[in-house]
């Protein structure tokens, strides 16, 4: 499972020209899912996630996790995460999850992040178009691999 964390500034998601998810100060996250994953990466990469120290203090160092910050997040299904492009022009995307599967554990992670305490979790919709609209601030762009992080 991959997680691609943008520290923003806001982060709003929409579908048909319909606002469904918006945040303000935190993270937006672009969640991958690919077969083979189960629950456990899920926890882990939320655990992760939530104690990340990536959000600004004072002094204007990344010392502080979304939750110190009382921060949003924004959570966004994006199976292209896991694009393979060694071959030819078209990217392969045979690494990721097939949908019945990559959703199950998407609704696992957002309710992990949930249960480990942010207040404000906002998710796109499963399988939709949607259009994503950041305000990245630093940027803070962070790849959180479940397979790095369970070694």
């Amino acid at each position: 499972m991959r997680a691609l964390i943008q520290r923003v500034l806001s982060g709003k998601v929409t579908i048909n020209q319909k606002m469904i998810g918006e945040i303000e100060k935190g993270y937006v996250i672009l969640l991958g899912v690919r077969e083979g994953d189960s629950e456990r990466e899920a926890e882990v990469l939320a655990e992760k996630t939530v104690n990340l120290r990536i959000m600004s203090d004072v002094n204007d160092k990344m010392n502080l996790s979304v939750e110190d910050k009382e921060g949003g997040i924004l959570v966004v299904s994006q199976f292209t995460l896991y694009a393979d492009c060694k071959g030819g022009r078209r990217p392969s995307f045979i690494k990721a999850a097939k949908p019945e599967l990559a959703k199950n554990l998407y609704l696992h992670f957002v309710a992990q992040l949930r249960k480990l305490g942010v207040k404000n979790v906002q998710t796109g919709e499963f399988g939709a178009y949607m259009l994503l609209e950041i305000v990245n601030d630093g940027p803070v762009t962070i790849m959180l691999d479940s397979d790095e992080l369970s070694k």
